[in-house]
């Protein structure tokens, strides 16, 4: 059953901040801006798997099941992208110490340098974005982004 939504009304600012995040969401979910870093990273791989690769590089290695669930995607899709990964060299597969019957993914030196180098294109994008701010704003940013991050993978367990 879905959680019911609240009967009392957002707030302004929550709703400003909704609309930011939808902003934000929007700008960096562009085709055009995902083949622009791509371009300049000098990859070409696809939204799916750089995702797969950011969560990847984040975490320990686990069992595609694992992983499917913490991009809340198919168990299906994240096969596919596994798959296709390993063939380009990005990822590879390791028995699980805990049950050899299944298996762990763990990116390769290839695909952390793929994930390393993505990062830092988006990273030199974000500096220049950003480069008015105080040191101050940039981490208070980063703190309340951070913040707000686990305030809302707490509530979506919930």
């Amino acid at each position: 059953m879905p959680t019911p939504v609240p009967r009392a009304p957002a707030s302004s600012d929550v709703i400003e901040i909704e609309r930011a995040l939808n902003r934000i969401s929007y700008l960096n979910s562009r085709v055009r801006q995902h083949d622009r870093l791509m371009a300049m990273a000098g990859l070409r791989l696809d939204r799916a798997a750089v995702a797969l690769l950011r969560q990847m590089a984040d975490s320990d290695p686990m069992r595609p099941g694992e992983l499917a669930s913490r991009l809340e995607v198919e168990a299906s899709h994240v096969t596919r992208q596994v798959q296709q990964l390993q063939r380009a060299g990005y990822v590879s597969r390791a028995p699980d110490p805990d049950d050899r019957r299944a298996q762990r993914v763990e990116l390769t030196p290839a695909g952390r340098d793929a994930i390393d180098r993505i990062r830092a294109t988006s990273s030199r994008g974000m500096q220049m974005a950003l480069a008015e701010w105080t040191p101050a704003e940039l981490q208070r940013l980063a703190t309340l982004f951070h913040g707000m991050v686990d305030d809302f993978l707490a509530h979506a367990t919930t």
